[in-house]
């Protein structure tokens, strides 16, 4: 089946956050939403015919994780990242960011240090501050397009936390850590009984027939340190449905996160987080084949257009994900002044930078590729007009 990832849906008036939900961002709901980290291609059939099928039944009562779920679950993990997980080494997670507050809560106390790389999803830094932890900040380095980890710094963070929350791929930018970056950073935080949460959302999505890499996978201390979340709402464009998985193949870890979930009851499902993500990690291959080609001409189409239009606009440029992160500090204005100009005259919502890790993030912003190709051009020529 041919899959049309040009088709125009209208998104606005069905409650979505990026359609829906820009006034209290931008002060207006007029914009072209380039900003929220959703796809605006339609959700997969095969997802929405499983959906139509159980509400057939007309009956919806407690939903359990069965059988069908969990191999899928299985079967997906070992055929896309090595991973030989066992039932017993799986919780599901009503979403990741949820997930990651949980580890927080069961895990450390208030005063505790948790290292992020910045910039990073907003999140990473919400949830330890409200959580009164000791936000420990490493700054990432653009070197040749991407981000690395400046290792001398995050060495000196490592020694003053207890946890990392590790964004794999990275989020804003799409950078994809390898083998050799995550094994040294499974080195560093083992030497200083750092424990990682590695935060993999967007490991379905490698672009251009690059791989992705579990941090559990990489070696026997990772395994032994790390709590990995994954999800298909990415993937498939299914946010709404709430379906995350972790995996923790340490037994101590897993016994004393797991019992937190369990314990507490803040980690079941609805009936259509089971569903959806079952039909699609069943038979999800072939659309995502398509959408991940379709998703790289769009990186292309940008990488096209800023070398054209907007030359001195450096660009991060996802390896993995639709999310590229601009940074504008050489187009002669100030961060207040591009955020209102990109708002209010050229009319297009894109994430604040320094939303990602502060100040140091001023004239940045991040953009969402995940859009037919024709709106993704329309939001490049308004911002270009800024400029010309």
């Amino acid at each position: 089946m041919q899959y049309n990832f040009d088709e125009i849906i209208e998104r606005k008036g069905t409650h979505c956050v990026k359609h829906d939900g820009m006034e209290p961002f931008f002060g207006r709901n007029d914009l072209l939403p380039m900003w929220v980290a959703d796809m605006d291609f339609r959700s997969p059939d095969f997802v929405v015919e499983a959906l139509k099928a159980r509400c057939g039944h007309e009956v919806f009562g407690y939903p359990v994780a069965h059988e069908g779920y969990w191999d899928a679950v299985i079967n997906w993990l070992k055929n896309h990242y090595s991973i030989d997980a066992k039932r017993e080494e799986l919780h599901f997670i009503p979403g990741i960011v949820a997930g990651i507050s949980f580890v927080l809560q069961a895990m450390s106390q208030p005063g505790d240090g948790i290292l992020v790389t910045t910039p990073v999803y907003p999140p990473f830094l919400s949830l330890p501050r409200y959580g009164k932890r000791q936000l420990n900040c490493s700054p990432l380095r653009v070197v040749n397009g991407r981000f690395e980890i400046d290792f001398d710094d995050f060495e000196q963070r490592a020694k003053e936390s207890r946890w990392l929350i590790l964004s794999n791929p990275h989020n804003p930018g799409g950078t994809l850590w390898g083998k050799e970056t995550l094994c040294r950073v499974a080195e560093i935080c083992g030497r200083y009984g750092v424990r990682v949460i590695s935060d993999e959302i967007h490991a379905d999505m490698a672009l251009a027939g690059r791989c992705h890499v579990s941090f559990s996978m990489v070696s026997q201390q990772a395994a032994d340190i790390s709590i990995t979340f994954m999800a298909p709402s990415k993937t498939f464009n299914i946010a709404g449905l709430s379906s995350s998985v972790c995996y923790c193949p340490n037994k101590e870890t897993r016994d004393a996160f797991f019992g937190y979930l369990d314990g507490y009851g803040v980690a079941n499902g609805d009936i259509f987080a089971y569903v959806g993500a079952e039909a699609a990690f069943r038979e999800g291959e072939e659309w995502l084949r398509q959408m991940l080609e379709y998703l790289q001409g769009n990186v292309k189409f940008l990488q096209q257009f800023l070398a054209e239009r907007l030359p001195r606009v450096k660009a991060v440029l996802p390896e993995a994900s639709y999310l590229a992160w601009l940074d504008f500090g050489d187009m002669g204005c100030s961060h207040e002044q591009l955020r209102d100009r990109l708002a209010n005259e050229a009319h297009v919502a894109l994430n604040d930078g320094t939303s990602f890790g502060g100040e140091d993030y001023r004239n940045c912003f991040r953009i969402n590729l995940g859009c037919p190709r024709v709106v993704l051009r329309e939001a490049l020529e308004r911002i270009a007009a800024l400029f010309e």
